[in-house]
């Protein structure tokens, strides 16, 4: 029996699990050029990071302009890809958030790592929690320059207040990709702490996303 060579007739005959990364691409791509298959420019697209050695995680770094500096990628088939890592990602979001739980550090990181792990400047995400430790509403409260984020402690109180919050929990990135905590951060961390405790509104964790890495300043002991 012959076997079939396109990806779209491989994968009626044996499933998505047949194909290669750049094959499921393919499928999406549907057309190559005059000088290549569908499956030759799917694997030009993953090869456009040397780094990722064809991997389909490239897609979540790549732009419209790097997509179009292909020869054979027109504005379509750009947004059919990034429309396809958009579309990956929350699938990724909606499984990890059945199992986020806020009293669990890892499972925290875990939600917002990929969302925030490429942030060029550093983002103050707050996370305001009822008294089960549900979320009630986050909100982003400052972006800063590439190596700072300015931040108000105020500003964390009058949104929990606003909301009847009972539990705040604080998350920001470190664009450099190490999620050590700075001694600024570690400073801001506990003027934070104390406040909510007068105002009877715990800080449970701040949490430092770096690249694929994190910290827990609860963990590392600066909530105490």
């Amino acid at each position: 029996m012959k076997h079939p060579e396109m990806p779209y007739e491989r994968f009626l005959a044996y499933g998505a699990k047949s194909l290669t990364d750049a094959e499921l691409l393919a499928v999406i791509l549907r057309t190559g050029t005059a000088q290549m298959s569908a499956t030759e420019l799917a694997g030009q697209v993953l090869s456009l990071r040397e780094s990722t050695n064809q991997s389909l995680s490239v897609l979540y770094d790549l732009t419209m302009a790097d997509l179009k500096g292909i020869r054979g990628i027109g504005e379509v088939k750009a947004v059919k890809i990034l429309c396809l890592s958009e579309l990956a990602g929350r699938m990724q979001q909606g499984l990890k958030e059945r199992s986020l739980q806020f009293s669990r550090p890892q499972t925290v990181a875990d939600y917002y790592m990929e969302t925030m792990r490429h942030l060029e400047q550093e983002q103050v995400l707050l996370l305001l929690l009822d008294s089960r430790l549900a979320l009630i509403r986050e909100q982003i409260l400052s972006i800063g320059t590439a190596n700072m984020a300015v931040l108000s402690p105020r500003d964390v109180f009058r949104n929990a207040l606003k909301d009847s919050a009972v539990f705040v929990m604080l998350l920001h990135n470190h664009p450099s990709g190490n999620p050590a905590p700075s001694d600024e951060d570690i400073e801001l961390t506990k003027r934070i702490a104390s406040a909510g405790r007068m105002l009877e509104l715990e800080l449970i964790d701040h949490i430092i996303i770096g690249n694929r890495r994190f910290v827990s300043m609860k963990e590392a002991g600066y909530l105490k």
